[in-house]
């Protein structure tokens, strides 16, 4: 595990985290990027925030927990950048995405909010 991941998701949750980014990828609205979820994060516009595991180095993503602790923003992690890729609908692999308006996809949201608070705790 990379040392910027604060906590495991469990399989269930990333399951919940995909259904929840694809959902608002219909309805909501996703920022995608290292550089467009720092935005959303010190603008205060993101919900929540993921984080792919391999990003390497780990530089580029490391600042992202903290300053999301810092605004009180949720953050989770999924496995692989390629993976939230394919869930954004981009194609590539991404190392970060926030989530700004979730549409149509609140209580998945809400849901995903609260199972990842119970894992920092």
């Amino acid at each position: 595990m990379a040392e910027y991941v604060k906590f495991s998701v469990g399989k269930e949750l990333k399951e919940k985290q995909f259904d929840l980014i694809e959902k608002a990828k219909k309805t909501g609205k996703i920022r995608i990027g290292v550089n467009e979820t720092t935005k959303a994060v010190e603008r205060g516009k993101a919900k929540i925030i993921f984080i792919a595991e391999d990003v390497s180095p780990a530089e580029i993503v490391m600042h992202l927990p903290l300053l999301c602790e810092e605004k009180k923003i949720p953050f989770s992690f999924v496995s692989t950048k390629k993976e939230l890729g394919e869930k954004t609908g981009i194609g590539v692999g991404t190392a970060s995405i926030a989530l700004t308006e979730e549409g149509n996809a609140k209580k998945e949201l809400e849901e995903v909010v609260k199972k990842v608070n119970e894992l920092k705790k």
